[in-house]
């Protein structure tokens, strides 16, 4: 499988948009068989304010025939069926080519499991607006069933372990120490996104392309945010712009750990020189086999045979 940077469909190099003076935003929400979560998503999206949202519902060839039920309970919104499922990086890949067709200056993508705030895009783009370099931006992101708790208040690149990390994960929202309340809102500078809910600058989509589609899902978000910094973009996170997260399990499943840790291997392909590839084997292979052990104590075969898998694949 080839490791080179996603090339650029023809939508991608049709040059910026004319100007406009309200602010225009393509929405991607993806669905795979979660109704109950995308409805309240795209209800969420609809109802921001001060802004034009353009709606793309993408389903990922659901199961569960929640698509269609989808596409009927929502008529005036844009609707596509990838016709599988093409992962996280796959079915938003579609969705930015769609977005890329239309007078967009912004698409912002966002997991199906999210209730964004009235105000979450207009502020995330008043942000954006202050920085002509900056490339995404994402809000302060809570736990909806803890909704006084973080989830991601920005993020840090950790090179040695090629993942994401989120500041202040768990603390009270109001222990972080930033001002909410700034007007224009102020953009936090950080090295890693969460594809949760990540607002990107179409002219960076123009310049570096989407997502790595050979990851399917799982640290496909960091490798983005490490590409476009080293295409000499910058990102940041919003504190007055908020979002719900239903968060998932602290346990991964088998197939969580096997796609990240596959995922991990290939970004340090891709992105890292002789040194850092060492450190990372340094710490990546000591640690697999610590885990792998664990688990065989365990007795849970599944995850032991997902930390082998995730060790061998390419």
């Amino acid at each position: 499988m080839s490791l080179a940077e996603p090339s650029l469909p023809a939508a991608y190099r049709q040059g910026a948009p004319p100007a406009s003076t309200v602010p225009r935003v393509a929405v991607i929400v993806l669905n795979w068989n979660g109704e109950r979560d995308t409805t309240a998503c795209v209800e969420s999206f609809l109802a921001q304010r001060d802004v034009d949202v353009d709606l793309l519902l993408v389903d990922n060839a659901s199961a569960d025939g929640s698509g269609e039920r989808l596409r009927a309970r929502f008529p005036d919104v844009s609707y596509l069926q990838t016709g599988e499922n093409l992962g996280y990086a796959g079915g938003n890949n579609r969705g930015i080519d769609w977005a890329m067709t239309r007078a967009t200056e912004w698409v912002l993508v966002v997991n199906n499991d999210t209730v964004a705030d009235p105000d979450c895009v207009r502020l995330l783009l008043a942000a954006a607006a202050s920085d002509a370099r900056l490339a995404a931006a994402a809000p302060l992101i809570t736990r909806a069933e803890e909704p006084t708790r973080v989830w991601f208040a920005g993020g840090r690149f950790d090179r040695l372990r090629a993942v994401g990390t989120h500041d202040h994960e768990n603390a009270l929202v109001s222990a972080v120490p930033v001002s909410f309340e700034d007007d224009p809102p102020v953009l936090h500078e950080c090295t890693f996104l969460t594809g949760c809910c990540l607002l990107l600058r179409a002219e960076a989509l123009r310049a570096v392309g989407g997502f790595r589609e050979d990851f399917f899902a799982y640290g496909e978000d960091l490798e983005l945010a490490v590409r476009l910094r080293r295409n000499g973009w910058r990102l940041g996170w919003v504190p007055a712009a908020r979002l719900a997260h239903r968060t998932p399990p602290a346990q991964p499943t088998p197939r969580q750990i096997l796609l990240r840790d596959r995922n991990r291997r290939r970004l340090v392909r891709a992105h890292y020189g002789a040194a850092w590839r060492l450190a990372f084997a340094l710490w990546f292979w000591p640690t697999r086999v610590i885990h792998l052990a664990r688990y065989l104590m365990r007795g849970d075969t599944e995850r032991a045979a997902a930390i082998r898998e995730g060790m061998r694949a390419r």
